[in-house]
């Protein structure tokens, strides 16, 4: 990857802020801008570094009540964004995230910063150097404003974890209800970026954990194919499924940030004249009436725009994912997480990690299953985890591979389309944990996750009663990444983006 292709999308944006209707001298809104053009504000000078990053330390101080972050670096922030603005006055070469405020989730390790993963045994411990993915967009010129609150351990889809609050309400909270849930496992991520706190994060998807939070504030994200990403330096669940992932406001954003990480030529918006989206009657299930509204609404937008919706057919779906999930997580947690502890000098082991657990749903999951490597049985008893497994990695998940792989050959699909999750954000209450919630908003997430594949989430709407937003998740062919997000990139034409929350 050349420096000249990542300069290519700054400049153009760069070129558009010169005539933009706040006027010549007139410093753009941050708020109001995408993190591209944010950094073409700063690297013509419209505004400072320094600027964004106080906008974006004012706002994260003016809500508090969101629990969105266990470390505001402020000092460190704001050293690193007068380092930008004086290196932007010697005239060195704009980079395409120049002295853009982005957040990071607390699983991922960023130099000098504490790593908690969200859990009371990891306070403590102090990350040496940047994970890869940080470092790629450090060096694009990013300043990491602060490491965001997550479900703990990553192990969940609420983000309502008590371990780490800066407002009088327990659990991350969503950025346009507060008394609603964020929505995780990288909650605090999708409270930043609802509230435009921030304009770009990164997270970490085990079964929809950028692209849950996404769908609930408002935003956009990425769960990259497996494998796209490096995992070096991230507290992990599963490596069969686990990826970091990039969010942001716009999936502009995401196409920079994944070009940034992984490489490939800058691609544009698809024509959605040659566009085919398969929708599966598995992912329409126990929609709420904003959710069933919104994507009939944004099908028939997008058919207009020319793109084509083909029925298919996914009876085995949902029974071949329940055989992977659970199995593989909960069996492969046990010695991912014990090597990372055991790699980086955290000082403790899996064992110690458990007993300081706060959250009641992860405590159980770690002490009933993780540590015991048992799954779920029959009548409510355990049963030894490494058949299942076997089994899951033998058998189910390629099984699970072929089902998709052979959907998108026989129908000539680019990608399957469907709700990011059945329901708007629900209440921020101990409840949202329950695995009863747990599932149903894992429902469409989960079975592209256990096969490996990337998904795009993109918002499609305010719900017509709640006025919560709706996100709509588009899930590709694996390696497809790029054209998933080119497609993103129209569709998001086409549909808009949703307003900021208020």
């Amino acid at each position: 990857m050349s420096p000249s292709s990542l300069l290519v999308p700054c400049i153009t944006v760069a070129a558009l802020l010169a005539g933009c209707a706040t006027g010549p001298g007139i410093p753009p809104d941050p708020t109001q801008l995408t993190a591209a053009e944010a950094a073409a504000a700063v690297c013509s000078g419209r505004i400072s570094s320094e600027s964004l990053v106080r906008t974006a330390l004012t706002r994260a101080n003016a809500r508090k009540e969101l629990n969105a972050f266990v470390t505001l670096d402020e000092a460190g922030a704001l050293a690193a964004a007068r380092a930008v603005d004086a290196r932007r006055a010697s005239g060195a070469p704009c980079r395409p995230l120049e002295g853009v405020p982005i957040v990071v989730k607390d699983n991922i390790q960023a130099a000098g910063l504490p790593a908690t993963g969200g859990t009371p045994a990891l306070r403590g411990f102090v990350a040496a150097q940047d994970a890869p993915v940080v470092h790629r967009l450090r060096e694009a010129g990013a300043i990491v404003l602060g490491k965001t609150n997550l479900h703990e351990l990553a192990f969940g889809i609420s983000g309502y974890n008590p371990a780490y609050n800066t407002g009088p309400q327990p659990g991350v909270r969503n950025a346009y209800d507060p008394t609603r849930m964020s929505g995780g496992s990288s909650a605090g991520n999708g409270a930043a970026l609802g509230a435009r706190i921030a304009l770009a994060g990164l997270g970490t998807d085990t079964g929809g954990s950028v692209r849950i939070p996404c769908a609930l504030n408002g935003c956009a994200s990425l769960r990259p194919t497996v494998g796209r990403y490096s995992q070096e330096g991230i507290l992990p669940i599963s490596h069969t499924r686990d990826t970091a992932g990039p969010m942001a406001v716009s999936v502009g954003d995401l196409e920079l940030m994944d070009r940034i990480i992984a490489g490939g030529a800058p691609v544009g918006p698809a024509d959605l004249h040659g566009v085919r989206l398969g929708v599966a009657q598995p992912f329409l299930a126990n929609l709420d009436a904003d959710t069933r509204t919104a994507f009939a609404a944004a099908l028939t937008r997008l058919r207009l725009a020319g793109a084509t919706i083909v029925d298919v057919a996914m009876p085995d779906l949902m029974a071949l994912n329940g055989s992977v999930g659970f199995p593989v997580a909960l069996y492969e947690a046990y010695d991912d997480v014990s090597a990372y502890l055991a790699k980086y000098p955290t000082g403790i082991t899996i064992q110690q990690l458990a007993a300081g657990i706060a959250s009641p749903d992860v405590k159980g999951t770690y002490d009933g299953l993780v540590l015991t490597r048992k799954l779920p049985g029959p009548n409510g008893g355990v049963v030894d985890a490494a058949p299942a497994y076997r089994a899951a990695m033998e058998t189910q998940r390629p099984a699970l591979i072929r089902l998709y792989a052979d959907t998108f050959s026989a129908n000539s699909l680019d990608a399957l389309v469907f709700p990011t999750v059945p329901h708007v954000a629900p209440p921020a209450t101990p409840e949202a944990s329950s695995i009863e919630n747990f599932l149903l908003f894992i429902q469409n997430t989960d079975p592209g996750s256990n096969a490996g594949l990337p998904g795009l989430q993109v918002p499609m709407a305010l719900g017509a009663t709640t006025r919560l937003p709706v996100g709509l998740e588009m899930d590709g062919p694996a390696g497809s990444d790029r054209r998933l997000v080119a497609i993103g990139m129209a569709v998001e034409r086409v549909l808009g983006r949703v307003p900021p929350a208020p």
